[in-house]
Formats: structure tokens, sequence, C-alpha cells
């Protein structure tokens, strides 16, 4: 997926250039800023510098290649496992965001500091399919329609599509936002306590709480929205390859294939 770059600059004007930094190297590094959370200059060393780092990640970055992973991802486990189209699940999730950001806003749920709104949609088992992005000042409702646009990209959908939505998206305004899209809405209602197991909305709840294990996400010290953006793309594919390898594992053989189920 990634171009080809000579290893030395042929450009130089004395024949002689730092050897480039290997882009394996690069992407372990990024794997471990988004596992650790932790600043570009603890997680560099003498292999890759922070530099070296961020500017790899803004040339992946313009090329899309977060988003052809997350996508090779999700079609690889369509073919071999399947999506669950039918039944979709959409929610927000809050994280904090302390270095503020294009996406950031006052948390309503943390005492008024920076905070970052995920709008995520997942598929009947909770392979995440997209999310938006905004202020955690934002409600949800207003987020549906942003959400429900990223279906587009998923190819050909199932004729009735029920989408499970918890008591923040109870109004006329949203039923007729599912209206519009033929989309058929099992939203729960205000005032009526219910436990999340009673419908299929704990789906994207357990999505929320893997993407969170990532301390990347879980505490975005990002200020771009590209930049966020990609580090979703990155987990979201490390949470359906996972996915995809535990779910095979009991019904296809591979040469690599664990000796226990993962």
């Amino acid at each position: 997926m990634l171009p080809e770059r000579p290893t030395v600059n042929p450009r130089h004007p004395l024949g002689c250039h730092r050897r480039r930094i290997s882009d394996r190297i690069v992407f372990d590094k990024l794997l471990q800023l988004l596992r650790f959370g932790c600043s570009y200059q603890a997680i560099a060393d003498t292999t890759c510098s922070a530099t070296t780092i961020r500017n790899r990640r803004d040339e992946w970055i313009a090329l899309g290649v977060f988003a052809q992973l997350k996508q090779i991802a999700v079609q690889s486990y369509d073919r071999i496992v399947g999506l669950v189209l039918d039944q979709i699940a959409i929610d927000g999730s809050i994280t904090k965001a302390p270095g503020g950001g294009e996406a950031a806003g006052r948390s309503p749920v943390d005492r008024g500091k920076q905070g970052l709104k995920s709008s995520g949609m997942t598929d009947g088992y909770g392979i995440p399919l997209g999310r938006v992005l905004a202020g955690a000042n934002r409600n949800d409702s207003p987020l549906l329609a942003p959400t429900l646009d990223l279906l587009d990209d998923l190819g050909p959908l199932p004729d009735d599509i029920t989408v499970h939505l918890d008591a923040g998206y109870d109004s006329d305004k949203t039923r007729t936002e599912l209206a519009a899209r033929n989309l058929h809405g099992c939203i729960a209602h205000k005032g009526k306590k219910a436990p999340i197991q009673a419908s299929q909305r704990w789906h994207v709840e357990r999505t929320h709480a893997w993407q969170n294990a990532f301390h990347r996400l879980a505490r975005c010290y990002e200020r771009r929205t590209t930049v966020m953006n990609a580090f979703f793309d990155l987990a979201d594919t490390i949470i359906t390859i996972r996915s995809l390898i535990r779910r095979a594992w009991t019904t296809h053989r591979w040469d690599t294939r664990p000796r226990r189920q993962p």
C-alpha cells in the first residue's frame, strides 16, 4: 500500500545522505503510540525520531493509507465471516481531550474540561463501521444523520435495516430521519429504565470499550481531526482483525492458526 521510496535521497548534492527510516519501524512506533497514549518524544529512540514519526504519519494520511487499511479489514471480515448489516447500533462516547483541538468541546461530564465525542456505528456483532467526531458538548441526536451517511460506503445493504439507539435519540426528529432513509428504529424511551442487554445496543457499547483500551483514543492529545480519524481507523482495523481471527477459528483452518481459540 505504500509507495516505493529510495533508501538514500538521490538528489543530495554530495551523493550521501542519512538513510531513510524503514516504514516498518515507523508503523511499529505508531502502534505503540496508539496503545500506550504517550507523547511522540517519549516513544522516539535511536531508531526513529519524533519528527520522523509525525512526518511519516502525515504522509500516510495524505495517501489515505489508514482509511484503506480499515476498509480492507472490514471487507475481509465481510467476505470470511459476514457483517450483520440488518442490525445497526449507533451511540456516542465521550473521552478526554486535554489538548483541545478542532473537534473538542466543553465536556458536560468532566466539569467543563475539553472533551471529544465519537458518534460510532457498528454492525450487529460490534464491528466498527465508522464514526463522526465532534465536541463533547454536542448532543447525540444531531450527529445521527452524518453517522448514517457512512452507510453509503458499505456497498449493497439489506432491504430491512434496524437501527438500535438509546434514549438520547428518542425524538420525532430521529424518527423522521430514519423514515426518510427507509430504516427501522429500535429506540429506548426516555424515563423508562431497561437493561442494555434488552436490545442490541450493547454491541456498540462494547466496541467503545474496545476503542478506549487504546489510550491514544481514551485521552486524545491530537489537535487535528484528520490525525484523530487516522488513529481511530488504525484501532478499528485491529479490532476487526481480532474479531475475524476469533470467529474464524472455529470454522476455518490456516497455517498460522492459533492452537487455542483467542
